[in-house]
């Protein structure tokens, strides 16, 4: 008995023809891509020559590309300049007294101190005029939408009234009683 494990010769001509399907079968798949690498290739340097045009022409128009701008506010109140700073602080005395007070600050106790001489103390100041900026964004619908205000009264003036009338606050040496006005400035720490 013999045990040959030779293939037939018409097989191995079979395996050899297949195998030189597949190999062409594959030079052709491999030059479709080189083709649409080539195509890509191409598009590529095309784009690359359209973002240095469009670079070129933002340079030329001074980099002006056309932005939405935020309205101007008024600076932050402690950073602005002598005159400023006083017109700055009638508006906001305006608004404090005429709206601010009468609305959220009837109430005065121990423990729900205020100042009538507000504007003699700088953090006060500073406080309030923040609370004044949230309230002009806060209150145009154009802007926020119309859940602006609850955001400001979260957000804005409920944490400036609890630093304002807190027992440490910028007001606790101030009027306690309604009908008794009593104006204290607390001593700044010492800076070393």
């Amino acid at each position: 008995m013999s045990t040959d494990t030779t293939p037939p010769l018409a097989a191995v001509a079979e395996d050899l023809e297949d195998a030189k399907a597949k190999l062409r079968e594959l030079d052709g798949t491999i030059t479709d891509f080189a083709g649409q690498l080539e195509a890509n290739t191409t598009q590529l340097g095309e784009l690359s020559d359209t973002v240095t045009d469009l670079d070129a022409r933002i340079a030329e128009s001074g980099g002006a590309a056309e932005k939405q701008e935020r309205p101007s506010a008024p600076p932050f109140i402690m950073r602005l300049k002598s005159d400023e700073y006083l017109t700055e602080l009638a508006a906001l005395r305006f608004w404090v007294n005429e709206f601010l007070v009468p609305t959220y600050f009837s109430e005065v106790s121990s423990s729900a101190p205020w100042c009538a001489s507000w504007q003699e103390h700088p953090a006060a100041v500073a406080r309030l005029h923040a609370c004044w900026l949230a309230f002009q964004e806060l209150t145009n619908p154009e802007i926020c939408g119309l859940a602006g205000p609850s955001v400001w009264h979260r957000d804005h003036l409920d944490p400036m009234v609890a630093q304002l009338r807190a027992p440490t606050g910028q007001f606790a040496g101030c009027m306690t009683m309604p009908d008794r006005h009593q104006h204290v400035l607390l001593d700044a720490p010492p800076v070393h």
